[in-house]
């Protein structure tokens, strides 16, 4: 099983990549094929999608993109296909707080998503998605006490951490906070 590549794009096309590794092309599906500049070095986190008539790669810019749509593909009636299209115009806290928020409409807008399916996704992940990212949000506790103080909402707060980068020391993470919240 693959998790990652680390290759050069060597073509982009409306739906997927070629990603370059040592002279072989791997094609990747992507959500959005065009945010990736042809010639650039890229770390690509991989899904592995085997069928019995088909072996495809799904690919995605950062861990978080992946860990919901592997959650996503996991519903039933939801296939990688229909999954991967939701990354291209939504962030992967928006998906989420619409599932939590059980926001059928903003779910519906995506390509292939029907009413049926949304609920369907809406009843498999609701409250289990959040358990995840509150425990993510422990790692910005400062962060969190920071913004606090300066008289931000906890609700706003949440928001904006699972946008900040984790490696990051916390006042980096406090000026990132803030740049997103005054946006």
């Amino acid at each position: 099983m693959l998790d990652f590549l680390t290759g050069k794009i060597a073509d982009a096309q409306k739906n997927y990549i070629v990603l370059d590794i040592n002279g072989i092309g791997f094609l990747v599906y992507v959500a959005n094929p065009f945010r990736f500049k042809i010639g650039d070095v890229k770390t690509i986190y991989i899904f592995m999608h085997i069928r019995e008539d088909d072996i495809s790669l799904y690919g995605f810019e950062k861990i978080e993109e992946k860990d919901l749509f592997l959650r996503l593909i996991a519903v039933k009636g939801l296939g990688p296909k229909m999954a991967l299209p939701m990354f291209s115009t939504g962030s992967v806290a928006g998906i989420i707080d619409a599932i939590d928020r059980e926001n059928i409409l903003y779910l519906t807008k995506f390509p292939k998503i029907g009413d049926k399916i949304a609920r369907q996704i809406i009843l498999d992940l609701k409250g289990k998605l959040s358990t995840d990212k509150e425990e993510n949000n422990n790692d910005f506790s400062e962060v969190t006490e920071v913004l606090e103080s300066l008289g931000y909402k906890k609700n706003d707060i949440k928001k904006v951490l699972p946008k900040l980068s984790s490696n990051a020391e916390v006042d980096i993470q406090v000026k990132e906070a803030l740049k997103l919240m005054l946006k």
